[in-house]
């Protein structure tokens, strides 16, 4: 026979790790995602496994065969699928009384309003090369006051960075400014992990290719990703445990059983951003921006 849900039970393995209070707390957080692939997708199961309420989701794309290393909603019978609706269905298999609210083109700077609206937390899911609309998306968080994180998949690691209310902005970290998409995409690389620590075990330099839009992923990325951004979740929606916010920053690889706290303070006009970016440009014969 089925089973009714009930939400307490549900989750009730969480309580201990959080308590009653907080889990009903939980319950009536919303969370806004800008993309749903192999990260964007991930984080939202993890969070409604966490017992979070309420989504925001914004996502435009088809599940393809590409997406089947990193992504939990490609399979042979999804592809073709909008991501949009293959997540929101798993995302209700969990909790069937989810409030969604959906952006099915995608978000621009004609819906950002609207995407935020009542958003407690913002989770970045957008594709890497989606830079000028990252930009744009974290900036508006930073005009409404919204806490905002984005965790990159790198080699079989996660990096993490924090953009609090009050706080270093994501431009004063990144310098995007008006930089062309591939500066842009450079200084996104090095300032999501500024140790690098994916680079020591690449075995093909070459399938990094930021002028066309290309690199190379893990499952585990994808996997330690989520369970960052959950944890970070829990700390910035129930305001406690420490949250590092920018320019303080967390590399976690597994493949190097290494743990990295990065700091940049001033961000890119760090001297140590500058040389970074100086010796990157130079390695791969890019042009001044």
């Amino acid at each position: 026979m089925p089973q009714e849900f009930d939400y307490f039970a549900a989750f009730s393995r969480n309580v201990g790790w959080v308590t009653h209070d907080e889990q009903v707390a939980l319950r009536g957080k919303r969370v806004a995602i800008a993309g749903l692939g192999g990260v964007g997708g991930m984080h939202l199961l993890t969070l409604a496994r966490l017992g979070v309420g309420a989504f925001t989701l914004a996502e435009f794309d088809d599940f393809a065969l590409v997406n089947f290393n990193r992504q939990c909603g490609a399979t042979m019978g999804n592809i073709g699928r909008p991501k949009l609706e293959v997540m929101i269905e798993l995302a209700r298999e969990i909790n069937p009384e989810l409030e969604i609210r959906t952006f099915p083109n995608g978000v621009d700077s004609t819906n950002l309003d609207a995407f935020l609206d009542g958003v407690d937390l913002y989770l970045d899911g957008l594709d890497f090369f989606a830079l000028t609309l990252r930009q744009a998306v974290f900036a508006a968080c930073e005009r409404f006051g919204i806490p905002a994180t984005t965790v990159a998949p790198l080699g079989m690691g996660a990096a993490l960075l924090n953009f609090l209310p009050g706080g270093m902005t994501f431009e004063d970290y990144f310098g995007f400014g008006d930089a062309s998409e591939s500066e842009k995409a450079l200084r996104f690389f090095l300032g999501l992990a500024p140790s690098r620590l994916q680079m020591g075990y690449l075995v093909d330099p070459t399938t990094i290719d930021l002028p066309n839009h290309r690199g190379p992923s893990t499952p585990m990325g994808a996997a330690l990703c989520a369970g960052v951004a959950g944890t970070e979740a829990v700390k910035i929606l129930l305001g406690r445990g420490k949250v590092y916010a920018a320019p303080w920053g967390v590399h976690f690889d597994a493949y190097k059983n290494c743990l990295k706290r990065t700091w940049r303070p001033s961000g890119h006009r760090n001297p140590l951003s500058r040389l970074a970016l100086y010796l990157t440009r130079k390695r791969l014969g890019l042009p001044p921006p």
